[in-house]
Order: C-alpha cells, then sequence, then structure tokens
C-alpha cells in the first residue's frame, strides 16, 4: 500500500495471493508498475490449514471489500474469481476474514473499514445527537453566495450527503484541500450546476475530517467548527464539542 501517484488525495492498494510472499515482495521491488508501494502487510495462518482454493476464496473477497470500502484505488490486473468452497469452508473463511478486519485498521491499513453510514436520523433531536456514537446531522451554508451542504458525521468522518452544493468560485486566495475538489470533479461526483455559481455533489462523499469537507465545499480552508452546524439545535459543531468537555455540577 502507498499513494497513488494520479491522486495524490487517495492511497493505492494491491492484494494478492503467493506461495512464497518474499519472493513476491522482491518481484514487485523491481515491477516499474507498482512501484508505489511503501508499506506492506503480510496475511497468514499459524498452521498450514489455507489451502490454496482457502487463499484465493480469501484474495477475492479482500478485493470485494476494499471495492466496496471506497478508501483506496486496487493495484491489480485480471480480478481474481471467486473460489467455490464447500459452505462450512466458507463459513471459517468468513470468520477469518472477520479477524482481519479488526487487525489491520490496528497496525494502520484502514482500507477495509466500511465508511460510515450517511442515513441520518429522520427526526433527529438535541438529546440523541448528545448519545455517543450517535451521527451528528450537520449543516454547512452560506447566504451570500448560496450553497448549502448537508452532513452527517460518524466516527470523525463527515459525509457530505447527494443533492448538497457547493461553491464554484475559484477566486479565493487559500485553497489547501483544492487537488480534492480537482479530484471529485474529475471524478463526476462534483459537477456544475447550469447557469448558477454552484455545484452539486452528485453522490454522497465521505471526507476524513469535518475541514476537509467544509473546504471542498467554501473552496477555500474554513474553520470547521464554526463552519458547520447541527441542524437539530443550531449550535456551531464547536459550541456542540465544547459542551461535551463539559463536566456535570
Amino acid at each position: 500500500m502507498g499513494d497513488d501517484p494520479d491522486q495524490p488525495t487517495r492511497v493505492r492498494v494491491y492484494v494478492g495471493e503467493s506461495d512464497s510472499f518474499i519472493d513476491r515482495i522482491k518481484s514487485h521491488a523491481k515491477d516499474a508498475s507498482k512501484d508505489f508501494w511503501s508499506r506492506v502487510c503480510v496475511v497468514t495462518s499459524k498452521d498450514a490449514n489455507l489451502t490454496k482454493s482457502h487463499v484465493r476464496y480469501l484474495e477475492h473477497r479482500f478485493v470485494e471489500l476494499t471495492k466496496g470500502a471506497d478508501r483506496a484505488n486496487l493495484a491489480i490486473g485480471n480480478e481474481p474469481g471467486r473460489k467455490a468452497l464447500p459452505e462450512s469452508d466458507i463459513s471459517d473463511m468468513e470468520f477469518f476474514i472477520a479477524q482481519v478486519e479488526v487487525i489491520l485498521p490496528v497496525v494502520g491499513f484502514d482500507f477495509l473499514r466500511p465508511k460510515g453510514r450517511v442515513t441520518a436520523p429522520a427526526t433527529p433531536s438535541k438529546e440523541a445527537e448528545q448519545a455517543s456514537g450517535s451521527p451528528l446531522e450537520l449543516v454547512f451554508a452560506s447566504d451570500k453566495l448560496g450553497y448549502k451542504a448537508m452532513a452527517v458525521e460518524v466516527d470523525g468522518e463527515v459525509t457530505v450527503l447527494e443533492g448538497s452544493t457547493a461553491t464554484a468560485k475559484s477566486d479565493f486566495a487559500s485553497k489547501g484541500y483544492s487537488s480534492l475538489r480537482d479530484q471529485l470533479i474529475a471524478e463526476g461526483r462534483l459537477v456544475l450546476v447550469p447557469v448558477s455559481q454552484l455545484l452539486r455533489f452528485r453522490v454522497a462523499v465521505t471526507f476524513t475530517s469535518a475541514s476537509a469537507a467544509a473546504a471542498v465545499v467554501a473552496n477555500r480552508n474554513t474553520n470547521e467548527r464554526t463552519a458547520w452546524r447541527l441542524v437539530s439545535t443550531g449550535q456551531t459543531l464547536k459550541e456542540w464539542q465544547d459542551a461535551q468537555l463539559s463536566i456535570p455540577s
């Protein structure tokens, strides 16, 4: 795994299987098409109970999960096909996968970790949003520039919802997340609204932080703690966070 040279805001991941991972690493080190990688994680078993069929099943599933998580770009040639296994073996392999999904983020590989759900509570309340782990329904709007972004914050990540708008103005001096914004436009996830100075989120987009989301919406570096407000209370994110830190008397 390493930074994607074609998309600097994302990482690129190679998922593969081999009888000898040392030989595979040496091969990749000489392969110009795989010179992006800077870290490697080897997944194996404590004994010889993984057969070739098991390993190929795992390879296919890890590719599936990486695509589903949408946190990284895959660097693979021919996508591995799903290997047919007895039902009992599939159950064992899915348990194995579940253990890997727990361990990888701990050692710095989060490309399998599912993104937080983007569905906001149907009737958000102050009490619900104060509950630990509950998603926060947020809004960031500008009457002057006309944009309005709706978002949900889950586990530190902010997902701007489909249909939200952002400014199309590009004359701001400070734009620390311009490459990320340009990438979203190039991918068609952020599109121009005809006859306006606005861009629209064609799909929901998850950002690693509220500051990244705010910067893309406003097209300039923005204090995310004062930009985003809770839909249910009108508090700024800063006010809400400060309230969570207060000690009850």
